[in-house]
């Protein structure tokens, strides 16, 4: 069961960071091994919106789709995902976004899972902290073309 955990402090606000997560999507545009982005429904709660989400990724030879609920917690610039359906045993993460001083904010990312096909866990196993630094630079790249670099 591999974790991932990332601390980063960002030249941009912990909004334009959380609206960049949130929006879904547009994964498939700039994250690795995402072929495909469908919102299965986006539905107001307190303090933020549910999102039900489909995610196609692409690794290898492999090709699974995965379905997630999605919290969005606007007032506390928070993500928060669960699995729903797909190949993972389970899997569950977070984003948090909290300014530090004027257009600059710390971000934490956290990630959990399993896959349920063992090749697959182990292919992935091999590479996991690789791969989620990709991820992560990923997300620090789109940053720089939405918002410019600082």
């Amino acid at each position: 069961m591999p974790t991932h955990t990332e601390n980063r402090e960002m030249p941009y606000t912990a909004q334009q960071m959380y609206d960049l997560v949130a929006d879904v999507a547009s994964y498939p545009q700039f994250l690795p091994w995402t072929a495909a982005a469908r919102i299965r429904s986006l539905t107001p709660i307190e303090g933020g919106e549910l999102m039900k989400a489909d995610l196609v990724v692409s690794f290898k030879v492999f090709r699974e789709r995965f379905g997630s609920r999605v919290r969005l917690w606007h007032d506390d610039l928070r993500i928060d995902t669960e699995y729903l359906d797909g190949p993972f045993r389970h899997m569950k993460s977070y984003w948090k976004f909290r300014d530090v001083e004027e257009n600059r904010c710390a971000v934490e990312f956290f990630v959990d899972f399993e896959f349920k096909n063992r090749v697959l866990q182990g292919v992935i196993g091999a590479v996991f902290n690789e791969a989620m630094q990709r991820i992560v630079r990923a997300f620090e790249r789109r940053a720089e073309d939405l918002y410019g670099k600082r």
